[in-house]
């Protein structure tokens, strides 16, 4: 019960760590109970920086700010949309599932921002540079002939190099702005993993060079083992490199290893590991680990068995931003918003104040619906809810609230041929609950269960009901066991949804959008 406590509070927007002195702080892992995978994070001054993959969402390649560490807010995004070409425009069958923007590496050099990662579905290498990483404008570069997978960046005495690669790991050199592969330069692996014996191969690489060190953290996975951290290192940019376990352990009760994310050296000289954790289907989620230097190797959590509690040499400030409710009061989107594929046309919060409307276009169901809105779940429970009024609906037309990912459920309001509505309940594109209504406004809810927290809770599940007032609910009887599936390769977002499957769609409105941890 004191662990659940715990990871509860972790999960409190404003309050993922709780204050031991006036300059330190108790983080609990995770640090938000959320999907950020793949993290990246440089200092600049007092400020933190961190970026994250959500391949397919737009936009995408989310920056986030934080001044201890342990709180983190979306402050900006690094682009709108890759490519405007039928697979974010969800055409012709084509879509970025499980594709699009992975792993992201962030350097800051000389006054600009450098932001460098790889897009699966355009099989290309993409660098963005800007001189604010709030406001921006990015700059964008594409490097041809190189796919990066998983790629690093470092600045060493004003050159620019690169490590990239899954088992093997290549290095080569970079023009100075990183537009380009410098001229004359030609790639070199630098380390080769074991091929015997493991379940996954070095791949997530991190780049530093630290002292009289190069450094190359990766993530890897031992057969028999959990993921594991590993560091490798050598006095010269181009090897040999000897390697070292430094992080390898569960953590809350699960199987799932922590590994794969950056380090970071605060302003008092203290440094830490930020490391995801793969947590099933709210998807893989962040924790900090102190970081102790021995012999010249980063050891990580407590002589390299993962910490639930951190104290953080920093005091707690800033809030927690990747999640929120949304009256949808405002003209902008929030920042916690991203769209399935690219941002369609239509939608508004300005034709109805107050309100967000999605307008339909046509689909087939849920994975090609274009104007599909999501944004983060979160653990270890939440419930998502909001307000529909379908009076702007056509025939043909489906509006509601989704619990999105590859396995996907829903409820929402269905308009069928006749004009007549239904209350309707979908395990992927399963009807499994139909319930004829006349109203044209009904609460939507999605009860989220990621990690048991009392008798009779099972993990990965989701519940779906509606209410003609707000207070009184019916909860279908049916369940959506729910998993992180490699096809999408996200955590589930709950994603506000209209489309149309009979000629010109209608509009939804939606009123608000809450979420909150129970």
């Amino acid at each position: 019960m004191k662990h659940s406590l715990l990871l509860l509070a972790a999960c409190l927007v404003l309050a993922a760590g709780c204050v031991a002195s006036p300059q330190t702080q108790v983080a609990v892992n995770p640090l938000t109970y959320t999907d950020i995978p793949d993290p990246d994070i440089i200092r600049v001054g007092e400020d933190y920086y961190m970026v994250s993959t959500t391949m397919y969402f737009c936009p995408g390649a989310p920056v986030m700010h934080s001044r201890d560490l342990v709180h983190w807010e979306i402050v900006s995004y690094i682009y709108d949309l890759l490519e405007d070409d039928d697979i974010y425009n969800l055409r012709d069958g084509k879509n970025a599932y499980g594709k699009g923007q992975w792993a992201t590496t962030l350097r800051y050099h000389d006054g600009t921002y450098y932001a460098l990662f790889v897009a699966n579905d355009q099989q290309k290498t993409y660098l963005y540079r800007t001189k604010d990483i709030v406001n921006g404008p990015w700059e964008r570069n594409v490097i041809e002939g190189y796919f990066m997978h998983d790629a690093s960046l470092l600045f060493d005495d004003d050159r620019l190099w690169v490590v990239w690669g899954n088992g093997n790991l290549q290095l080569v050199e970079l023009e100075p702005d990183g537009s380009a592969i410098k001229a004359g330069a030609e790639a070199r692996t630098i380390i080769e993993s074991p091929r015997e014996g493991w379940m996954l191969r070095a791949e997530g690489a991190h780049f530093y060079h630290i002292g009289e060190y190069y450094y190359v953290l990766e993530i890897d996975w031992p057969r028999d083992k959990p993921r594991t951290a590993t560091v490798w290192r050598s006095k010269s940019i181009e090897g040999p490199y000897e390697s070292k376990v430094v992080l390898q352990g569960t953590l809350g009760g699960r199987t799932d290893g922590i590994a794969q994310g950056p380090l970071v050296e605060t302003q008092s000289g203290d440094w830490y590991a930020i490391q995801f954790q793969d947590h099933g289907a709210v998807g893989r989620i962040p924790t900090i680990q102190p970081v102790t230097w021995v012999d010249g190797w980063p050891i990580m959590g407590e002589n390299g068995v993962p910490l639930e509690e951190v104290t953080v040499n920093l005091p707690a400030q800033g809030r927690d931003y990747v999640w929120d409710n949304d009256e949808f009061d405002s003209g902008k989107l929030a920042l916690v918003w991203q769209w399935n594929h690219k941002a369609p046309e239509g939608w508004s919060l300005e034709e109805r104040p107050g309100w967000l409307r999605l307008r339909a276009a046509q689909a087939t169901g849920l994975a090609d619906a274009r104007g599909t809105l999501t944004q983060r779940t979160v653990g270890p429970r939440c419930v998502s809810e909001t307000l529909l009024d379908a009076s702007g609906m056509k025939p043909g037309d489906e509006a509601g609230l989704a619990a999105f990912q590859s396995r996907s459920g829903r409820v929402g309001m269905r308009i069928d041929s006749d004009g007549s509505r239904q209350i309707v309940v979908r395990l992927g594109e399963e009807t499994v609950s139909e319930v004829p209504v006349d109203a044209n406004e009904v609460y939507l809810r999605i009860r989220y269960v990621f990690t048991p927290q009392e008798e009779g809770d099972e993990p990965d599940t989701a519940f779906f009901g509606w209410s003609f007032d707000g207070e009184n609910w019916t909860e279908a009887d049916c369940v959506l066991s729910m998993r992180f599936t490699l096809d999408y390769f996200t955590g589930y977002r709950s994603a506000l949804y209209n489309y149309a499957t009979l000629g010109e769609g209608g509009i939804a409105d939606f009123d608000w959008f809450h979420q909150r941890v129970y």
